[in-house]
């Protein structure tokens, strides 16, 4: 009959303890987590320009630190606010003049109507979208203000972690609970779904926003920096992409009377646009990881549903790594335990005899 020492107690009862504390701590700062994860992206993308600047150029690790922070924003956060800041722009005209956008809607209905023989708004529909435009810019600019604040906390959280770095992750090494090849192919499997989702996904919908900018410009369509921006977001979506944009604003150029445009920007949609996607994932294969669409489509809705716009690079970001870590626990301690019982039931074997591991 088997039982459980004191030692044995004293470690489940501090175990539980820990994860206590963690979990307490997690739900008191889940506010924060959106910043966290931000700031665990941009190490990753900026970690090995860090060791070369401190290491190799021998800079010090606060200036180096300083410098790809500035560059980061500059790079990555400045023109993704500037695209916000566009959108908010026009989300508050639109709050302003729904009742304008709603005369304008009813009339698309109703060409619509009088050229297919059927209208996609009812009356009911109209009623909704001007109550959704009138109380979404309450909730723009709180979550534009939210934005801010977790940026301000991504920044705070990366300046420790790049100056840090070195020691951070030797801390890890020592800590996970893991064999070291297994410690090791976490490490690079991560770096891997990082790149591929907060620098592949978003890299693949500004190429398809700037060929479907290129449509507009061709084309004469009222606005095309608006549409761009309109276009570079909805790309990130899984299975709709672009098509999101391409397809209603060409259904309403041929409401509106401007057949060829119509005609034009749908077939520029799907034949260019649709191919550039293709091509662009073609192109970036080897460096970007190959995410499932399943993964794509079910970590958007679980990504924006918990924190907003940014869900759609971090969903399916953290779905990916849960894969990772079931696949890793799987050859840690499953193909382990499988070992040891083939060794077990083999008889020139003893089990004390297993090798340990780290």
């Amino acid at each position: 009959m088997s039982y459980l020492d004191n030692d044995r107690l004293k470690q489940i009862g501090f175990l539980l303890l820990i994860l206590f504390l963690a979990v307490l701590l997690f739900m008191e700062m889940f506010t924060f987590f959106p910043g966290f994860l931000g700031a665990v992206t941009l190490y990753v993308i900026c970690r090995k320009w860090m060791f070369k600047l401190v290491e190799q150029r021998k800079w010090r690790k606060s200036l180096a630190a300083a410098l790809l922070m500035v560059l980061s924003f500059l790079v990555i956060l400045l023109p993704i606010g500037m695209l916000i800041n566009m959108l908010g722009a026009k989300a508050a005209y639109a709050a302003n003049h729904s009742t304008e956008l709603i005369n304008s809607l009813k009339q698309t209905n109703a060409r619509l109507e009088n050229s297919l023989g059927f209208g996609l708004l009812t009356a009911e529909r109209l009623q909704k979208i001007q109550e959704g435009i009138t109380g979404f810019l309450p909730g723009f600019l709180g979550a534009t203000f939210n934005t801010l604040t977790t940026i301000a906390l991504m920044y705070f959280m990366l300046y420790f972690m790049l100056v840090s770095g070195r020691k951070m992750e030797e801390t890890l090494y020592e800590y996970i609970p893991l064999k070291d090849k297994n410690v090791e192919r976490l490490g690079k499997e991560f770096n891997t779904l990082v790149i591929a989702n907060a620098v592949g996904i978003p890299l693949i919908a500004v190429v398809q926003g700037i060929i479907s900018l290129i449509g507009y410009l061709i084309f004469g369509i009222p606005q095309p920096f608006f549409w761009f921006v309109i276009t570079c977001f909805t790309a990130m979506l899984p299975v709709i992409g672009a098509a999101a944009v391409y397809v209603p604003l060409g259904v309403y150029l041929l409401a509106s009377g401007s057949t060829w445009q119509g005609i034009a920007v749908l077939a520029y949609g799907f034949g260019v646009v649709g191919t550039s996607d293709n091509i662009a994932r073609m192109l970036l294969a080897k460096r970007i990881a190959d995410v499932h669409p399943l993964i794509t489509i079910f970590g958007v809705i679980i990504g924006v549903s918990l924190f907003g716009f940014i869900g759609l690079i971090f969903g399916p970001l953290l779905i990916s790594m849960f894969i990772l870590l079931l696949d890793i626990y799987g050859n840690e301690f499953v193909i382990k335990r499988r070992d040891i019982a083939q060794k077990k039931s083999s008889p020139d074997t003893d089990i004390r005899d297993t090798p340990g591991t780290r």
